[in-house]
This record gives C-alpha cells, sequence and structure tokens, in this order.
C-alpha cells in the first residue's frame, strides 16, 4: 500500500507552510486513531527549496537536523526520516519521485513546497494564503490553489471559494495559531475529504456507462461505514444514476 500523502503549499514564503506541516506530523503521531492511519503512523517529511543552479536531495541528518532549520522542525514533530529537497523548478518533476520512493515504506509522507506537490499526486492538497487578500495570488500559486482540498484563509474570500472550490477554513487568529483545537478542525476536514475521494472513487470503478445499480450503491456504502444518503449525494454530483432502487435509499 502506497503512503498517504499531504501535501501543504501556500502563495509566498514565510506564509506558514512549515509550521503547518509540524503541527500535523506533531498531531497525527500523538493521536494514531485519526484517519487515514487508524493506528500509530510512521510518517516521513519533504521539504522542497527553489535554487537556481542545481538539484540535490539532503538526507544527511548532521544538516537535516541543524536548529532551526525547517527540516529539523518537521522532524522534531515526529518525522522518522526528512529529505530535503533543494532543486531548480525545470528538475522538481525528476527528483520528486526519487524522494518518494526512498520513503514509500512509511504510512505517510508531509510534503512542504509548492513545486513539489505539484508531482507529487498528493491524497490531500492544503493551500495557505497570506495575510489578508490584499496579498492576492502569484500566477505560480494558481495551479496549485486550483488544485486544493483545504484552503486555510484569514478572511474568506469569494475569489478563493471560486477558484478552490474547496473546503475553507480561517483560523480565529492571524498571524496563524496552529493549536490543537486549528489543527483537530483540519483533520476532520482531512477525514471527510478522503472519505468523499474514497466514495467517488469506488462509485467511477463500479459504474458501468454512468450507471450503477441500487444493491452495488449499497455494498459500497457498508463497505465504507458511510450512510447510503452519501452514496447517493456523490453519485448525483458525478451524474451516475442508481437504477432499481430499493426503499428509496437514493
Amino acid at each position: 500500500m502506497n503512503p498517504f500523502i499531504i501535501g501543504i503549499g501556500g502563495t509566498h514564503s514565510s506564509v506558514g507552510k512549515t509550521t503547518l506541516a509540524a503541527a500535523v506530523i506533531r498531531y497525527l503521531t500523538t493521536h494514531p486513531a485519526r484517519s487515514p492511519f487508524g493506528s500509530a503512523p510512521r510518517l516521513g517529511a519533504i521539504k522542497y527549496t527553489n535554487t537556481p543552479l542545481y538539484a540535490s536531495l539532503i538526507d544527511d541528518e548532521s544538516i537535516i537536523n541543524q536548529k532551526g532549520k525547517d527540516t529539523s522542525k518537521l522532524s522534531e514533530a515526529g518525522a522518522e526520516r526528512v529529505l530535503w529537497i533543494k532543486s531548480p523548478r525545470r528538475d522538481v518533476e525528476e527528483i520528486v519521485p526519487v524522494a518518494l520512493a526512498r520513503l514509500a515504506d512509511l504510512d505517510g509522507i508531509v510534503i512542504e513546497g509548492n513545486s513539489a506537490i505539484e508531482f507529487a499526486e498528493p491524497d490531500i492538497v492544503i493551500f495557505i494564503t497570506g495575510h489578508g487578500p490584499e496579498k492576492g495570488i502569484k500566477p505560480s500559486s494558481e495551479m496549485l490553489l486550483n488544485k486544493a482540498d483545504i484552503v486555510i484563509v484569514p478572511g474568506v474570500t469569494a475569489s478563493v471559494v471560486l477558484k478552490a472550490g474547496a473546503k475553507i477554513y480561517a483560523p480565529r487568529c492571524c498571524p496563524y495559531i496552529f493549536d490543537n483545537e486549528a489543527i483537530q478542525d483540519i483533520i476532520t476536514l482531512m477525514e471527510e475529504i478522503t472519505k468523499k475521494k474514497e466514495i467517488e472513487r469506488l462509485l467511477r470503478e463500479r459504474a458501468v456507462d454512468s450507471r450503477l445499480t441500487c444493491t452495488e450503491a449499497r455494498i459500497i456504502a457498508e463497505e465504507l461505514k458511510v450512510p447510503y444518503c452519501d452514496i447517493g449525494q456523490a453519485a448525483n454530483e458525478l451524474k451516475i444514476k442508481i437504477r432499481n432502487c430499493e426503499l428509496g435509499c437514493f
């Protein structure tokens, strides 16, 4: 089974990506019952830094654990192994799969850095905006924003909602403070989104010509331990027709 990948990106540097990545790692490793793992997870982390000249993949612990570095914060938070990618954007597509392969034996991987996320195909993408809509969104960040499952903003704006089509989480304070309560909120959103994606995956796999029997829909609900209405709602969104409905379940 492949590791569950969480990507964390943002509009610009110093927006809180490392702070959030460390908080997520710390919470998941100390609250093992929380989805998507269900047991104490072994987590890895990948930090991406854009450099102009050449690509390198650093795993030397004497460098990774240097006090004050972002990589040391990820390690101190509970990441079992941390890798640091330093690369021009042109080389990211080649080096990210190498980094992921080195962590493939773990339960989960947290990736921090916009360009690295683009080529990692995370299960969940979290995007942090700047402190207020006046910061705007750089063109280089728009592609990642459009992939985001969760957008964290200090104030919800219509432009963010429309662009992302994502769950919006507005922290109680700005600058962001990712305390346990805030992380619980974010993890809960991750759980909801992960479950919905799994429902959609099974519906697409088992539907034939955009049609699914009621019996098959009920089997999916029972496999995933979700209410029948969740399956019906997802089928409607995917334009999959549930036929031969029994007892009005869908």
